[in-house]
């Protein structure tokens, strides 16, 4: 079979590797359809690493799947060959004290798709996983459906990590795929008022044309004198989803006292700062999202329901053998991209 594995910096190749085997009983052989590109599998295309997490080569990244069932092994109940899928990326044990408390998104003995060290991502032809790692699509669902699932997850789970009310006062600082996730997933629940800011000026048409009453460069624009001069009090929750430290000097500004600030970007350095001063005085609230934590489900309902139309956050298609492209196109943020799909 096919796979595509990252080989050095910036550099991918196609790679014929031996379709995976069940090994275990209650193990799923999936026939990959389509993977979406994640930024976070950008970073280690870009950098070779996230943190503490390196890659060694060859590597395969990719997370964000949906396929169908190839072939089952003989304990397997909760799908069939012939099923149509969405992969659960992250593989929590299950019996560590973080699972035992309701948190398998921190597991302390987590294997998630296409991180170093853990397990190699699905951007190939067939991947293996564990039954329990298989949600199945409604019949009418597409496999876009399935793949973009996983950021939207995120989406919705920083939401419910805010606790924020319908009438609050949200600003999304960075449009990528995830502040469009948490956008889209927060309108499903009521809320209608969004400042957005993003470099990419196809991705503020894009927040517009869903719903943002304001939209902002910051390579053109005072983004916060901008918003505050609508919102002098300053925004109840500030979503930072570019893991870049400007940002996080915006959403210090820009948050009203006793406001939120949820981290869900991925930095490329290790330590942030931000005003002690300032944030003391205001009593911000700094808390970070990691990954999403039970909302799979509560998301592919949504789409099935028609309440989340996720399929209009992709832009641009490319075959596997253009992975590459792919790559080198969300890397430099080209043509309004903002999510690109692989299809096998």
């Amino acid at each position: 079979m096919k796979a595509v594995k990252l080989t050095g910096i910036r550099r991918m190749e196609i790679m014929k590797v031996p379709v995976p085997e069940i090994l275990s009983a209650s193990e799923v052989l999936i026939h990959m359809q389509v993977v979406g590109v994640c930024g976070s599998d950008v970073h280690y295309f870009e950098t070779g690493k996230i943190g503490s997490l390196v890659v060694d080569y060859p590597f395969a990244v990719g997370h964000e799947g949906a396929g169908v069932v190839e072939a089952v092994g003989p304990e397997v109940t909760l799908v069939k060959p012939g099923d149509r899928i969405v992969i659960e990326p992250s593989v929590a044990c299950g019996s560590c004290q973080q699972c035992l408390s309701g948190r398998p998104h921190t597991c302390l003995n987590n294997k998630f798709l296409g991180c170093p060290g853990q397990s190699e991502g699905n951007l190939m032809e067939y991947i293996v996983m564990d039954q329990k790692q298989c949600l199945k699509l409604e019949d009418h669902q597409s496999f876009d459906d399935g793949a973009l699932s996983e950021p939207l997850s995120i989406g919705l789970y920083a939401n419910k990590q805010a606790n924020y009310l319908p009438d609050d006062d949200v600003a999304i600082i960075g449009y990528g795929p995830i502040g469009m996730s948490v956008m889209l997933t927060a309108e499903v629940s009521g809320v209608k008022s969004f400042m957005v800011s993003d470099k990419v000026p196809e991705r503020l048409l894009m927040a517009k044309s869903v719903g943002a009453i304001y939209t902002g460069n910051p390579l053109r624009d005072d983004v916060v004198e901008e918003i505050l001069a609508q919102k002098p009090n300053g925004m109840d929750v500030v979503f930072e989803c570019c893991g870049d430290q400007d940002v996080m000097d915006q959403a210090i500004e820009l948050v009203k006292p006793g406001g939120k600030i949820m981290i869900i970007g991925i930095p490329a350095f290790d330590r942030w700062s931000f005003s002690a001063d300032l944030a003391r005085r205001k009593e911000v609230s700094l808390i970070h999202v990691r990954r999403q934590n039970n909302c799979v489900e509560e998301v592919l309902s949504m789409m099935a329901k028609g309440q989340l139309e996720g399929s209009r956050m992709v832009t641009h298609r490319f075959t596997l053998d253009q992975t590459q492209q792919a790559f080198e196109l969300v890397n430099a943020y080209r043509d309004g991209v903002m999510k690109a799909m692989i299809d096998f």
